[in-house]
């Protein structure tokens, strides 16, 4: 059958590891025709044109600049996604009738665009719920319900609740995402809301002793201490300033060591922290090539996942899985309503706290320092074969054609 899948998510290949291209690819190899709509944000002046690919074709979508922005052009970017799809779908992909139509979120904005292919194309719509909002911007203090921001609120609101009702299936990231949705949206059929679990292929990151070494030494990073590893946006959702609290208690210890790799809008408050106070157990690096990064990771003891705690959404960040398939423990420090702490600690290959206790972070911090770091990491390498492999993504979704 015919596939498209529609996403905010820049790719240029389905060969690339994320969720999306794996279970892309996952589709391909079982037969079917992949084709996927992935934009390219303004600021990047990139030509709009479809990439024929061995696995699919992947048509680069010009739109406005959704990230590393301000709130409005963000808001007005936003507004104008529906349009810009339904007009590239009739342009290039006009003579293509889709049997199922994929769909992830951010942004929540794509109602008008599913309900175009289904009305054509008689497709069936299947959403993967990455994403509530705007009640996350809300939990942030980004938005208001009352006053001017209320406005907004309730137009994104009605958004969200378009987008679910147009869906056929609703794939959440874990149970807590299935409950909370049930229950904030009661209006909704509770069968068409499933786990359809973040997954990738479960592919051994691991790196031997030799290249551990290599790596660390071309970027400078310790090789007798702990080093804990952030890799991934660093923006409001996972509370920075939290995080350099959290920094900041851990500079006595001389046994650990801080490795930060990513962008956002609050990089520049870890790097104005480093600049001011230059502590010497982190290091923060926007980027890397993706073989070095990947091999970083990998040559890393403790992986670290952080969410804001004022959250009252159910988060499962997806990075927890590149830090499973590198054999790495994960420490997740997050609000108390995601359930990823409950995953992480029930499969004993990790430990959590609440992101609002520097002490508990310390806590943490020196448990997994006196743990058998291989034997979690194999438990967590071995948690993600079983549960989180994306051939079982595939079957969730095709079991509906069953």
């Amino acid at each position: 059958m015919n596939v498209l899948f529609l996403t905010l998510l820049d790719f240029t290949s389905i060969q690339e590891h994320t969720i999306y291209t794996d279970l892309l690819r996952e589709f391909h190899k079982n037969g079917h025709h992949v084709y996927a709509v992935s934009p390219v944000e303004r600021r990047k002046q990139s030509m709009e044109q479809v990439f024929e690919t061995p696995e699919g074709k992947i048509l680069k979508l010009s739109i406005g600049n959704i990230t590393r922005t301000n709130l409005i052009e963000k808001g007005i970017s936003t507004l104008q996604i529906e349009s810009r799809f339904i007009q590239g779908l009739k342009r290039y992909f006009g003579q293509v009738r889709f049997d199922l139509v994929l769909y992830s979120t951010p942004p929540i904005t794509f109602g008008r665009v599913v309900e175009f292919v289904k009305k054509r194309d008689g497709a069936r719509a299947y959403l993967l719920l990455k994403d509530i909002f705007p009640q996350n911007a809300v939990d942030l203090g980004m938005l208001k319900k009352s006053g001017l921001g209320g406005i907004l609120y309730r137009y994104f609101r009605k958004k969200e609740k378009k987008l679910y009702q147009t869906s056929d299936t609703i794939g959440c990231m874990s149970q807590a995402n299935v409950d909370y949705v049930r229950k904030q949206n009661p209006w909704i059929d509770p069968k068409k809301v499933e786990i359809c679990a973040n997954s990738v292929q479960a592919i051994d990151m691991g790196v031997d002793q030799k290249t551990r070494e290599r790596i660390r030494r071309k970027y400078q990073i310790p090789l007798e201490q702990k080093v804990f590893v952030y890799g991934g946006n660093l923006g409001k959702p996972q509370g920075i300033e939290f995080f350099i609290e959290c920094l900041r208690q851990q500079e006595k210890d001389l046994g650990v060591y801080f490795l930060i790799i990513g962008d956002g809008t609050e990089y520049g408050k870890l790097k104005e922290y480093i600049t001011r106070e230059k502590p010497e157990h982190v290091t923060l690096m926007k980027r890397l090539p993706r073989e070095d990064y990947e091999a970083m990771v990998g040559a890393c003891d403790v992986g670290l996942i952080f969410l804001d705690h004022r959250f009252t959404i159910p988060n499962f960040p997806s990075r927890i899985l590149s830090y499973m398939q590198a054999g790495l423990p994960v420490l997740a420090v997050t609000d108390v309503h995601t359930d990823v702490g409950k995953v992480i600690t029930e499969g004993k290959f990790g430990w959590w706290c609440e992101s609002n206790s520097t002490e508990a972070f310390g806590k943490a911090v020196q448990a997994a320092c006196g743990s058998d770091l291989e034997q979690m990491g194999n438990a967590g390498f071995r948690y993600l074969a079983e549960n989180y492999s994306v051939e079982d993504a595939y079957r969730v979704i095709m079991r509906h054609w069953e």
